[in-house]
């Protein structure tokens, strides 16, 4: 059944590789964004080239530019099921940052396990919840990967999408 409530939504995804601290805040704020859904289970990025997505300091600019910030730790994606990505892409001879997609034993794994309605209960009554209060809303989610196709965000998106009859876009 799909949510059919008050106040539009719009949906966005953003990943962290390939972007500078300028390029990500700036696609955050041009889309004005209310709502930041952190959906990494490891809330750190290894290199100085990428410390603005670490937990403390990402929040706080959040906060400075006036976005909520929210820690959606049971949409991450579990170990068990990260390293068996991992295997694919070793053996695929890619690494994570040149990815291009997700095994297709990943995708059914994580809709399987992760993506069960007992997991997106928490994000969907959220999401009622502010709608229900009105006015626009745009929530975006975000991991590391810079291809949305290659992360687990745009899963967790498009289960999100269907269940609100709204397109996700990907920045």
């Amino acid at each position: 059944m799909k949510a059919q409530l008050p106040g539009t939504l719009r949906l966005f995804t953003i990943g962290v590789y390939g972007s500078n601290e300028a390029e990500f805040f700036d696609r955050i704020v041009e889309h004005k964004i209310d709502v930041f859904v952190d959906i990494r289970a490891r809330r750190g990025v290894r290199g100085a080239e990428y410390r603005f997505v670490n937990s403390t300091y990402l929040q706080e600019r959040l906060a400075e530019l006036g976005i909520e910030y929210h820690h959606a730790l049971e949409l991450a994606t579990p170990d068990a099921l990260r390293a068996q990505q991992y295997e694919a892409d070793k053996y695929s001879g890619v690494g994570q940052r040149s990815r291009e997609a997700l095994a297709p034993e990943f995708v059914a794994q994580f809709k399987r396990t992760v993506l069960r309605a007992a997991n997106l209960k928490r994000i969907v009554e959220f999401i009622e919840e502010r709608r229900a209060q009105g006015g626009p809303l745009a929530i975006c989610l975000c991991c590391v990967e810079a291809k949305p196709e290659a992360c687990h965000r745009s899963l967790v998106a498009d289960a999100l999408g269907q269940k609100f009859s709204v397109k996700p876009r990907h920045l």
